[in-house]
């Protein structure tokens, strides 16, 4: 017997029963208690379509940091004219969704103000919403509500909507969508000081699920709501690989599940890759194992190279080729 996950092309046939943080051993499904079944039939379902975007494959973000002090690219997009060449190169190479930032959120970054923050990401926002679902990844409510007006449809916010008392009302009024990122506190700055867990995963997913009832006690349902376990934001190496190796977990909270790995320093540390933008190997690998445990959305840098990997993996899962497009008459 094997059920799938998260309704896709990956199946389980065991599970690990943990309540209340006491693991209570892996048995197969057949063997899972009554009393489990409906938190059972969750991890088999699909979740809901996000921000109305396909289900059938995983989806690719593209990154455009829109900064001068990205640990990613060095700042290779700060001007308004490269990122917004930028993003138009990453939808030429398969990117579903662009990730645009105008402050970065490394660990120990300083923050900038939400003046500089609009002046760095309104124009590329402006633009490559023309051609693309845009998501704005910040904390700051003037800023998610100024690029909302301006075209973007999601808020990516890694506080989770909490830096700011004013963000849920700015989602709530703008019928957009949110990813709800997990990170230790709220500041960048000392988020790595506070990376300590019981159980990583277990308290990563008691989060997130708070704050996705949280939101839908305030009317904004599952379809427009989307979760990240956080891979660095206040998390060591063990815990980034915790979290990638349970992610079926986070699958039991019923949205889609965002993955961003792309180039970090754990991805450095296990390849012995010292410079972030040579981690694009390490990095894919890392996506491909976050798509076969029910990754909805890879947030990544190399979109042309993701994207070729995740055509092969598909293919590979499937067993046979996609079928080929009737060419246009």
């Amino acid at each position: 017997m094997a059920l799938p996950l998260a309704g896709g092309s990956s199946a389980f046939t065991m599970v690990r029963l943990i309540e209340e943080g006491e693991n209570l051993g892996i048995g197969p499904l057949s063997e899972v208690p009554e009393d489990w079944q409906d938190a059972l039939s969750t991890l088999a379902l699909r979740p809901v379509p996000f921000a109305g975007l396909p289900i059938d494959r995983p989806l690719v973000m593209g990154i455009v940091n829109v900064t001068p002090d990205s640990f990613s690219d060095g700042g290779r997009h700060a001007e308004h004219a490269a990122a917004i060449e930028a993003g138009h190169a990453m939808l030429e190479a398969g990117a579903d969704i662009l990730d645009i930032g105008g402050e970065s959120t490394r660990p120990g970054a300083d923050p900038v103000s939400v003046e500089e923050e609009l002046r760095r990401v309104l124009p590329v926002v402006r633009e490559l919403a023309k051609a693309a679902p845009v998501s704005i990844d910040t904390r700051h409510a003037r800023v998610m509500e100024a690029t909302l007006e301006a075209g973007a449809e999601m808020i990516n916010d890694i506080s989770a909507l909490r830096h700011d008392p004013e963000a849920i009302r700015v989602l709530a009024r703008a019928e957009a969508s949110v990813i709800l990122v997990h990170m230790q506190g709220d500041d960048p700055r000392r988020m790595q000081e506070m990376a300590q867990y019981e159980d990583v995963t277990l308290e990563v997913a008691r989060f997130l699920r708070h704050r996705v009832e949280t939101l839908e006690a305030l009317g904004i349902p599952r379809g427009r709501i989307a979760i990240d376990p956080g891979l660095g934001f206040g998390k060591t190496l063990d815990h980034n690989l915790a979290l990638t190796e349970r992610l079926p977990i986070l699958a039991g909270i019923g949205c889609r599940i965002l993955y961003g790995a792309s180039r970090k320093r754990f991805i450095g540390t296990l390849s012995g890759v010292e410079t972030a933008g040579e981690r694009t190997a390490g990095s894919i690998a890392a996506a491909l194992a976050a798509a076969t445990r029910g990754a909805a959305i890879l947030r990544v840098h190399d979109v042309a190279e993701t994207v070729q990997a995740l055509a092969v993996w598909r293919a590979c899962e499937a067993g046979e080729a996609p079928p080929v497009p009737a060419p246009e008459t």
